[in-house]
């Protein structure tokens, strides 16, 4: 035992330019460790009782017995027993996070020159995927990789620490809206576009894979431009009621408007931190910004994209509620708001003529005569439709009469009358119907509609005046989006979220049977198909990050061009979405 004492006390005894002359032998036991704090807690007590003798000690003054004795204990008391590993400290996640991602991504972890990093903008980003981005870093971005710098352990605590829920909830309002608004170019006066393709048969073809946009002749299918966008444009963009302008949106808030005419960025702002949708009203004077973080809704200025207002997102009895979309409703001249965690829909004026809305009971004895106080009035006149459960994914009849939405029973949708404000029938379609994608088109002298499902291999198509499933279409798989063409007799399915991903089924209007099916690259995810201006070219996604869009004759269903992209995501016919086209998503 003395030997592994003495080996203890020489590992520790060394002057301020040597390293320790030996190290502890490894077979010592905490008993040899126990012995040593011993006795160096009696040095100091010793060395006290001689100091107030006014004794000194044979080596020095007692005050330096008693500061050599403080060190050592200090290091003893916090080291473990001898022959126990010693574990190396946890990697303070904060302060890499200060030292490599900061500059970018805002101290405060909500964003800057790089995309915010919370918890509500990564929600469909999978932590090993974040990893990967960390380590590795992301091609064609500005984003390093910081694998060579740190260790496997910080690294994966960087990644741990952008999905902790930040502290103090962020404030994000007039003021920090403003801030962030940034005028990159001017909209010259033009009649016409600097190019020769027709402006109205253009797509918008979102590539997520490197985070681009393409614009794309759709009569030659030749690329005009493609350039940068925000990270993760989540909802689809916007168009100007004269096609000219497109407005776009990414996860993290940021509202983008591009001029189409003139291949250029106009403006810039950052409306939310954590955003869902955006629409735009009819008359395009108006942008609407559905916001998760922080709750509310965002009225900007379609002209230079200033803030009009900001309405929080309060249910009649206060409760505050994320904002989970807003869509235009045209002929009503309103945007039309759900609430996440509310049972509340809200209608929402455009018109600056827009008569008042009143809230609660209205009574009146004589005719032009109203007893009550109006809540609200004119532009931005906000219109609660209570319900008795909150509703998601809505879809829309042409006229915009009804309002179907997803219940989040998962198995049925609710109809909701918007013009006299109640629900007025339920559907009973299980599976998760995505009602966001569905289409409307005539069916045996019918109106119907037709929804994917996201858990069942099927689709229903639906009667809109009697509200029952006319009938449910096997497909290979369950899948994300439809889509058609006034001028076109096919629909055309993807199963992208299953094994049969690589398939797309048309689907016949008239007989309601899969008559066609296409394989646009084996083994990768086929999704997302939008028609040109005349429904004679449809364009459908291989929606991989190598993957490509490809254009098929609607007539022949024989592949006319193949374009490389990265992983093109959507593409969006302008003349399509601003007519409000049966056969596409609005």
């Amino acid at each position: 035992m003395s030997r592994c004492i003495a080996s203890s006390v020489a590992h520790l005894t060394f002057g301020p330019h040597q390293r320790p002359v030996s190290k502890p032998n490894v077979r010592c036991t905490s008993y040899t460790r126990n012995i040593v704090l011993l006795v160096f807690r009696i040095v100091p007590t010793l060395a006290l009782s001689h100091a107030a003798k006014g004794s000194r000690c044979r080596n020095g003054n007692t005050s330096i017995w008693v500061a050599l004795s403080a060190c050592i204990l200090a290091v003893l008391a916090g080291a473990p027993a001898f022959g126990e590993p010693v574990k190396p400290a946890a990697p303070d996640a904060s302060a890499t996070y200060a030292a490599k991602c900061a500059s970018c991504h805002g101290a405060d972890r909500l964003g800057g020159t790089g995309p915010a990093l919370i918890p509500e903008g990564l929600a469909r980003l999978k932590k090993a995927a974040a990893l990967d981005s960390i380590t590795n870093g992301r091609a064609a971005t500005q984003m390093p990789a910081f694998g060579p710098e740190l260790s496997k352990d910080a690294l994966a605590a960087l990644a741990d620490y952008i999905y902790q829920p930040l502290a103090t909830p962020p404030v994000w309002g007039v003021r920090e809206i403003t801030t962030t608004r940034v005028t990159l170019n001017a909209a010259p006066r033009l009649d016409k576009p600097t190019f020769a393709a027709d402006p109205l048969n253009l797509f918008v073809v979102v590539e997520t894979g490197d985070h681009h946009a393409t614009i794309l002749d759709g009569d030659t299918f030749t690329p005009l431009t493609r350039f940068a966008t925000r990270y993760a444009l989540h909802g689809g963009p916007k168009f100007t009621p004269d096609g000219r302008f497109v407005f776009f949106m990414s996860r993290d808030g940021w509202v983008t408007k591009y001029d189409l005419w003139n291949l250029k960025t106009i403006a810039e702002v950052r409306a939310g931190l954590n955003s869902r949708n955006i629409a735009i009203s009819s008359d395009g004077r108006h942008i609407a910004v559905a916001n998760y973080l922080p709750h509310s809704l965002v009225l900007l200025s379609a002209e230079d994209l200033s803030v009009e207002k900001v309405i929080e997102a309060r249910d009649a009895k206060g409760t505050s509620s994320r904002v989970s979309a807003v869509y235009q409703a045209p002929p009503r001249k309103s945007f039309i708001v759900a609430l996440k965690d509310v049972p509340e829909i809200w209608e929402v004026a455009t018109d600056a003529a827009a008569p008042p809305v009143y809230e609660g009971m209205v009574h009146s004895h004589e005719k032009g005569m109203v007893e009550a106080l109006p809540s609200s009035r004119g532009l931005f006149a906000v219109r609660r439709i209570g319900l008795d459960e909150p509703l998601d994914d809505f879809f829309f009849d042409q006229p915009y009469r009804h309002l179907i939405g997803s219940s989040r029973d998962g198995n049925s949708a609710v109809v909701v009358n918007l013009n006299v404000g109640r629900p007025i029938a339920r559907i009973d379609i299980p599976g998760m119907p995505h009602l966001g994608s569905g289409i409307t088109f005539e069916h045996a002298g019918r109106r119907v509609m037709a929804i994917p499902h996201l858990k069942e291999a099927r689709i229903s198509v639906v009667d809109l005046e009697t509200w029952q499933v006319v009938k449910r279409i096997a497909t290979p798989g369950p899948g994300f989006f439809l889509r058609s063409h006034a001028g076109s007799r096919l629909i055309w399915a993807d199963s992208m979220m299953s094994a049969g991903k690589d398939t797309m089924s048309l689907i016949d209007k008239e007989t309601l049977t899969i008559t066609h099916a296409l394989t646009p690259s084996p083994g990768k995810t086929a999704a997302h198909t939008e028609l040109d201006r005349s429904g004679r070219h449809a364009l459908v996604s291989v929606w991989e990050k190598d993957g490509a869009l490809v254009i098929y004759d609607t007539a022949t269903l024989t592949e006319v061009k193949r374009i490389p992209m990265s992983k093109p995501s959507g593409k969006y016919n302008v003349y399509n979405k601003i007519t409000f086209s049966e056969g596409t998503s609005h």
